[in-house]
């Protein structure tokens, strides 16, 4: 009987350890997946100009069509899948924000564009589809290839020419915040030019760079924590975060009060 009641005892430190462990283990395995906060800070993400064609849009509750055009962060690179790409997050994000109003986003990215090649399909990919709001996303491939734009934003302001045409709101989207971005001197110097014209041209600007960096920079996120393994292409969190923030972005300048010119003129001194 002794002897039973020993190696009861001898074994229990070793029941009360697997019983810790069937604890521990699990709730290690759940910190490993908790997935991060995403700051879509009104502050970097809110647009300088309403949407007006937009916002036209929706109080007539007619279908709206979004196109979105650019290089391979458009087109979805370093998403797990299609649906992971910004476009198509933003489209479900806005979906949840505006449930009965029928909108379409159309991914017109293509790997490894720069500004120059995606003039040459703006009639094809942009003009066709008769947009209400063009998402012009640019810059990046210019920037790690060395190809600083030296015509002072000129074919920039060819393609805005070429929405405003149609009657589209635009939203231009600037480089990533990504290790083989800002490796680069040209990477502040492109940001500060897409800025400039946006700001010469009053047209709105997503100002994705600086979003990013405060991901890392104030949030204190890991770059594997928003960026693909190749170091340059958002992951599916970063497309993800990056479609919340343009959906706030689009929400609010939509559907900001505007004054009329009759009432900004009893405000007038």
């Amino acid at each position: 009987m002794q002897g039973n009641n020993f190696a009861a005892w001898a074994l229990r430190p070793l029941a009360v350890a697997t019983l810790v462990a069937g604890f521990v283990l699990p709730l290690s395995a759940r910190a490993e997946t908790v997935t991060p906060t995403c700051d879509a800070a009104l502050d970097l993400t809110r647009l300088v100009h309403p949407l007006s064609r937009v916002a036209h849009k929706l109080a007539m509750r007619d279908p709206i069509t979004i196109v979105a055009i650019g290089s391979s962060s458009t087109a979805g690179a370093g998403a797990s899948s299609p649906t992971a790409s910004y476009p198509s997050r933003l489209a479900a994000e806005l979906k949840q924000r505006f449930p009965n109003q029928p909108i379409t986003v159309l991914n017109r990215g293509v790997n490894g564009e720069e500004v120059g090649d995606m003039l040459k399909r703006f009639d094809s990919a942009v003009v066709a589809a008769k947009p209400d709001l063009v998402l012009w996303q640019l810059g990046t491939n210019s920037v790690i290839r060395d190809h600083m734009f030296n015509d002072r934003g000129a074919s920039i302001r060819e393609g805005l020419k070429i929405i405003r045409d149609v009657g589209a709101d635009v939203v231009l989207i600037d480089p990533q915040f990504v290790p083989k971005v800002i490796v680069k001197p040209e990477a502040q110097l492109m940001v500060e030019l897409i800025a400039t014209t946006a700001k010469q041209e009053d047209v709105d600007l997503f100002r994705r760079f600086e979003v990013m960096k405060r991901w890392h920079d104030v949030d204190h996120q890991e770059f594997e924590t928003f960026v693909s393994p190749d170091g340059l292409h958002l992951n599916d969190w970063g497309y993800a975060c990056m479609a919340k923030g343009l959906c706030l972005a689009i929400a609010e300048a939509a559907q900001r009060p505007v004054l009329s010119a009759t009432a900004m003129s009893h405000l007038m001194p």
